[in-house]
């Protein structure tokens, strides 16, 4: 299939690399041309503008936007709209909200322009692992493009089958979902991301605690000096709690085991705050993710080794480089 993409950064581009590795044709622009010569020299089409792109589509044409949540997104988009046709599918891969979904797919719908939200999570590693894509909008373009979902996705790989599943939809065991009308796939990512806070913050605690459990505080014959390393090793090997977060941060301790190179200084990407605001909506407690936005706050005051484990954490799955506190 053809598709254009808009924004080759970490995310865009290896979206891009993907789906030419399979023979699908990527028209590709970013404001960036160093961005747009390299994806071109791997076989992408590089234009110079969005018009451009526009005009080496075939109808009906299908544009993924993949820029950062807020007015560059918006602005793109409503540009791009205003010079497609019937039947053309937009696609937000981005981190956007769902309120801006349903608003956009409303607009574009009376002009017979199809829109679809899609929940990207895969991080830096998506080129090779695959990405898991939640899909929103609308049902007829996400059939139109499931060729598309179906290479980007991981597939089944060597994870075991779930057992009871008659009757569900078999496309989420290849790792992508329609997950119903507009802002539904953007809604199903940011709970996803609102867990993630929660995974991260309780497996920096823990390791947190580890590390400080040699303190001279603490009574003679109950102090230890745990190797941390091997520790997050060890619980990569059948245990309960192992993970591909346990994986990441097994490898960062095992390349930097006093996390120096990290302040602690941990962004929000946005995610975090709308689940927990749709959590308040909802009337629905949520103490564990409230607590773990409220502790990424708090890193940009005071550095914790919990708050530095998780900044190495945000780069090993997503190449997030910390900001200045």
């Amino acid at each position: 299939m053809q598709i254009g993409m808009v924004g080759l950064g970490r995310m865009g581009a290896n979206l891009s690399r993907r789906l030419m590795r399979a023979g699908h044709e990527v028209v590709a622009f970013d404001i960036n041309t160093g961005a747009v010569n390299a994806l071109a020299q791997d076989g992408a089409v590089g234009v110079t503008s969005l018009d451009e792109l526009i005009a080496r589509l075939a109808p009906p044409r299908a544009i993924w936007l993949m820029l950062p949540h807020g007015d560059n997104t918006e602005n793109s988009l409503q540009f791009i709209a205003q010079r497609l046709q019937r039947d053309d599918i937009l696609i937000d891969g981005g981190n956007s909200h769902f309120h801006d979904d349903v608003r956009r797919a409303a607009q574009l719908a009376e002009r017979g322009i199809r829109y679809l939200d899609v929940g990207t999570s895969g991080g830096v590693h998506g080129l090779e692992r695959g990405y898991c894509l939640m899909v929103g909008g609308d049902a007829s373009a996400f059939e139109r493009l499931d060729p598309i979902f179906s290479t980007l996705a991981p597939g089944r790989g060597d994870i075991p089958a779930t057992g009871s599943r008659e009757g569900f939809d078999r496309r989420a065991e290849q790792g992508y979902l329609y997950c119903g009308p507009a802002g539904a796939g953007h809604f199903v990512k940011m709970i996803h991301n609102g867990i993630e806070y929660g995974m991260m913050q309780a497996m920096a605690e823990g390791f947190d605690i580890l590390r400080n459990a040699g303190k001279s505080s603490l009574p003679e014959g109950h102090r230890y000096d745990f190797p941390l390393a091997d520790v997050a090793e060890l619980w990569r090997r059948g245990s309960v709690v192992s993970s591909w977060l346990l994986d990441l941060t097994a490898e960062a301790l095992a390349e930097n085991p006093t996390l120096s190179r990290f302040s602690g200084v941990v962004e929000d990407s946005g995610e975090g705050r709308w689940t927990v605001q749709a959590a308040i909506d909802e009337a629905v407690p949520a103490e564990v993710l409230t607590a773990a936005l409220f502790a990424r706050f708090r890193s940009r005051q005071d550095h914790t080794f919990a708050e530095k484990l998780l900044s190495a954490m945000r780069y090993k799955f997503g190449g997030h480089v910390e900001k200045p506190a």
